[in-house]
């Protein structure tokens, strides 16, 4: 295969991973981005798990580019220092651009429901936590309920009472407006 970038372009994106103090990142203030604390609390387990392998991307003042979700999980676990890749060839609105563009092309991606299920059963019966994956109860429950038809209903009945002030379901995490 033949790379079609300039030396200086390759050189430019050269990647190394450097441990930087939490208390010297920005987070962009303008990330569109969200995260529930059910989501921070996920990402918090898959670093315990797995450990922290997927670092921040940070500019050189270090601004996040990518990676908010990671420094909330990592401020969770009380971490004083994490990964990340500082990206010093980017122009302000090629920045302001990854910001979402990270989000958004994982976004894009789809499932091969077959063989996703076919992981997942593998790794049932290795008694693996599910839920580690990122996949919650309901959506594991809904991959491996073969007696829902497409058009039935997938809905729980959940008690409202039980919901947070933050308006925070209690069952999946799912953080909704008034």
């Amino acid at each position: 295969m033949s790379w079609k970038l300039s030396d200086q372009r390759r050189t430019a994106m050269t990647l190394s991973i450097t441990y930087v103090n939490i208390g010297d990142l920005e987070p962009y203030e303008n990330n569109s981005r969200t995260h529930s604390a059910a989501q921070i609390t996920q990402i918090a387990d898959s670093i315990n798990e797995f450990g922290f392998t997927n670092p921040l991307l940070i500019d050189e003042n270090g601004g996040i580019i990518a990676g908010h979700g990671r420094l909330m999980a990592a401020q969770k676990l009380n971490l004083e220092e994490v990964p990340a890749i500082v990206l010093s060839n980017l122009t302000d609105a090629q920045k302001q651009a990854y910001v979402i563009a990270d989000n958004k092309l994982a976004l894009n991606a789809g499932w091969d429901n077959d063989l996703l299920k076919y992981e997942l059963e593998k790794l049932a019966e290795l008694n693996f936590d599910l839920e580690l994956t990122g996949f919650v109860q309901y959506e594991l429950a809904n991959l491996f309920d073969d007696d829902i038809q497409p058009n039935e209903s997938k809905t729980q009945e959940i008690d409202v009472d039980s919901f947070t002030a933050d308006h925070q379901c209690p069952k999946c995490g799912f953080e909704f407006n008034d």
